[in-house]
Parts: C-alpha cells; sequence; structure tokens
C-alpha cells in the first residue's frame, strides 16, 4: 500500500515506549517510524501547516535548489495532492523520499521529496517540483499528472536475495548515470532487465537499454553531483540526486545503427531532478525521475 495511515505514527510510538528505553526509542526510526513522519509531512504540506509534522527548530529548506525559509516556495501554493503518492525510506541514513503529483491552483506538477529524520524530527526538506511553467527550453517530457500512477512494481517488497549488497545497489545506480554521460552506445557498469523502463515527469520510456544502445543521449556532457542518499533496502530502491549539463556545443551525430540525429541544446542548458531506480537480481527493472531546468552548471545546496 502506498500511502501509509497517518495513524501509524501513534501505533509505533506506542508500542515503542512500552518496552524500550527512552534513549533507545530516540534513535530508534525504523520504516514505519520513518514514511509515517513522511505521511505526516505529507499532510502539513497540503494543510500549510508546520504544526501538523515534527519540524526541527532549526530545518533547512530548498525548492529547485534554492535554500529558503521554512515555510515558502509550495508550501504557500500548494492546493491538491493527484493520485496516491509512493515512499521511501532508509532507516541506515533517516532519510524519506515520496514521490508524488500536485496541484497549484490550476497548475499541474511532478514533486520529488527528500526529508532527513534526525531523533524523530525533521531537519532536512528537499523539494525537486517540475511543471510545464518552469521546465525552461528544450521541454522535457511531461505527462499528465492528473492520470498518471506509479508502477505498482516499485512498491513491491524485495528479497535480501534478489536485492544485494547496498554498495551493489549504489553501484548500478551509477552506472545508470555513467551511461547516461557522453552515451556512445556503452554500457558502463550496470544492467537491465528486458523489460524496464523509465518515467521520466510522468512519461513513459520502454526499452531504456535499446535507447542506451543507441547513443541517443550523446548530448549529455555531465552527469555530475551524485548523491545516492537514499537506500530502500525492503523496496530495493536507490534514491539519488544529479545534475545532467548540455555544452550545446554538439549540433548532427550518428546513432550506432546509423541513422542521423540532431541534439535539441542550442545553449548551455542543466537538469536538476530526483532518480528512483528498482533493482532485483543486479539489474534495474524500472526507474522514476521528476527532472526541471535549472541554470547551467548550478550546484545543489546539499551538494557536498
Amino acid at each position: 500500500m502506498m500511502k501509509p495511515l497517518l495513524g501509524l505514527t501513534a501505533a509505533f510510538l506506542g508500542a515503542s515506549g512500552l518496552s524500550t528505553p527512552a534513549a533507545a526509542r530516540e534513535a530508534l526510526c525504523d520504516r514505519t517510524c520513518l514514511e509515517s513522519i513522511g505521511a505526516q509531512y505529507r499532510t502539513a504540506y497540503l494543510a500549510h501547516d508546520p504544526k501538523r509534522a515534527p519540524f526541527d527548530s532549526k530545518v533547512r529548506f530548498s525548492e529547485n535548489n534554492v535554500m529558503m525559509s521554512f515555510p515558502d516556495g509550495t508550501w504557500d501554493t500548494v492546493t491538491q495532492e493527484l493520485g496516491e503518492p509512493l515512499y521511501l525510506s532508509d532507516p541506515k541514513t533517516g532519510s524519506v523520499g515520496i514521490y508524488t503529483a500536485i496541484l497549484q491552483n490550476d497548475t499541474p506538477g511532478f514533486l520529488a521529496i527528500r526529508l532527513k529524520v534526525e531523533n524523530r524530527k525533521i531537519t532536512e526538506i528537499e523539494h525537486i517540483i517540475s511543471t510545464k511553467r518552469n521546465l525552461s527550453a528544450p521541454p522535457t517530457p511531461f505527462g499528465d499528472p492528473t492520470v498518471f500512477r506509479h508502477d505498482p512494481d516499485l512498491d513491491r517488497a524485495v528479497s535480501k536475495q534478489e536485492c544485494g549488497s547496498r554498495e551493489q545497489m549504489r553501484q548500478l545506480a551509477n552506472g545508470y548515470f555513467s551511461t547516461l554521460e557522453n552515451n556512445n552506445g556503452e554500457i558502463r557498469g550496470t544492467r537491465f532487465s528486458p523489460d524496464a523502463k523509465r518515467f521520466e515527469n510522468g512519461m513513459e520510456f520502454p526499452e531504456i537499454e535499446k535507447g542506451f544502445k543507441l547513443g541517443r543521449y550523446r548530448f549529455n556532457e555531465r552527469v555530475r553531483d551524485r548523491d545516492f542518499f537514499l537506500i530502500d533496502e525492503h523496496r530495493c530502491i536507490v534514491m539519488a540526486r544529479a545534475f545532467i549539463d548540455h555544452k550545446g556545443v554538439l549540433d548532427k551525430y550518428i546513432l550506432t545503427d546509423g541513422k542521423p540525429a540532431k541534439s535539441i541544446f542550442r545553449e548551455p542548458h542543466s537538469w536538476s531532478l530526483l532518480e528512483m531506480f528498482k533493482i532485483k537480481n543486479g539489474m534495474i527493472t524500472g526507474v522514476e525521475a521528476v527532472f526541471t531546468g535549472a541554470p547551467y552548471y548550478i550546484r545543489s545546496p546539499w551538494s557536498q
């Protein structure tokens, strides 16, 4: 089930309080705990009411790579959530990921959220919001948020044997970015299932590997500032932040099947993204991402 019940938080805390010393209770926040805090965050966000979620007094907040006071940005303008959200969580790093779609009055958009939880309080909030108004030219694919539904397989549990180690998962996700960078037909450090598909701002792209082997994305100069901050070992998903830079100097090029292609990037340009990778048996089986246009070579305030 993609949307945890808000009551889980109270139940979890109550059950923990009966059996765990105070110090241990303060430190422990497992998957149920983290995703319940994520649910409280959504409730507070949609109600424009920070009192409805456990925020640290010094919480840090960014939206589309701009650090700002909290609350601000879409915290003031969101009017409705569309469809069911998808949650990710990593108890080892205290990270929560949420992929959802929202309305701001009559403007639909796709929203990816990263939360950092420490001592059961939200200390960091990162939003990447993509709407048709803020994509910038050239436009990235943009589906219909009012009808988009997450691939149900993303939310399914995966056995430890099928999932592999955290490092193996991270390497496969990093290999995806390495293959995307200066894409020339090589598959670098990753593998894909035959039916693996990607959803980018709600738009479906089947046959991921086929596109890479054609060298379709040769115009990607760099995939930089890669940060794999969340590894969900229950669902076997890696969530990452990155930027894709286009220098705008590549004009015409040839795909590996001999067909001519022309770059759509005619000037320096960057994409900012929060992307997730579903992994099973050493292969990427599904990808979902929220992309938005960004000033060329911008850095995230969270980048190390």
